[in-house]
């Protein structure tokens, strides 16, 4: 079963085989959000900063700094961007990793196209482009795994978040949401023109947990690294929600137009 949930600016779709592993979801969600949300209201330049933001343990006192804090800076800061780079990922990461605790094997957290992930069958998550002409038509084959498995797409083409580059799409792999999606905006960030696709993957290559990535420019692919093995969609695959996902932002090689 899959269900949305929304609680301000988060909106999720939570996918699992029983009802309480999603509800199990929601509480996670709202406390890791409640715990951000205490964080920022003494620290806003937490929010704002696209810069790494190092924690001053002697300003935080005898606080504990929440877990999804320490998270969000520790796997934005391996690129030199701002914890907020990483935010949706780390909230779906934690939500699946509650979900598996609670006894789930097949858990998905899509947060906005950055998804979290375990399952203990083979599904196929989507990639949407925008107007490049592989949007929609192409999917990644996802094997088996009861470990956390994190695919996060930027996009300096599609929806509201900040980028300072122009890729369609720029997905990355890893074992963990948290790290692909500070991971995906570092991609996105260095993918400015069609010149630059060759070196793009530079800017993550040095990162462990990294596994594979895929840029989406225009009427180009260029995948790095260990990928899932690429799935060309059809008609059926589109109306199956309960396999395919569809991801809204998104080795040197380098595709032409399918």
């Amino acid at each position: 079963m899959r269900e949305s949930f929304r609680l301000k600016e988060t909106f999720v779709w939570i996918t699992a085989d029983e009802k309480r592993h999603i509800e199990v979801a929601k509480k996670e969600l709202t406390q890791r959000r409640r715990d951000l949300e205490r964080f920022a209201r003494w620290h806003p330049y937490f929010l704002v900063t696209f810069e790494s933001y190092p924690i001053d343990e002697t300003e935080v006192g005898n606080a504990t700094i929440a877990a999804i804090v320490r998270r969000m800076i520790e796997s934005a800061e391996k690129f030199g961007l701002g914890p907020m780079s990483a935010v949706a990922g780390t909230l779906a990461e934690f939500a699946v990793d509650a979900m598996q605790d609670a006894g789930a094997t097949y858990a998905m957290v899509d947060n906005g196209g950055d998804v979290a992930l375990i399952t203990d069958r083979a599904i196929l998550v989507g990639i949407y482009a925008g107007e490049s002409p592989f949007s929609n038509k192409i999917a990644l084959k996802i094997k088996p795994s009861a470990s956390m498995v994190g695919i996060c797409t930027s996009s300096g083409t599609v929806g509201h978040s900040i980028s300072f580059g122009h890729a369609d799409a720029a997905t990355v792999i890893s074992n963990s949401a948290s790290l692909s999606d500070a991971a995906a905006t570092a991609l996105c960030n260095s993918a400015t023109d069609a010149q630059s696709i060759s070196k793009v993957f530079h800017s993550i290559d040095h990162v462990e947990g990294i596994e594979g990535a895929l840029v989406i420019y225009k009427d180009k692919l260029a995948t790095w690294g260990e990928i899932p093995e690429i799935a060309r969609l059809n008609s059926e695959d589109h109306t199956n929600s309960q396999k395919s996902f569809y991801i809204q932002k998104t080795n040197i090689k380098v595709e032409e137009e399918l």
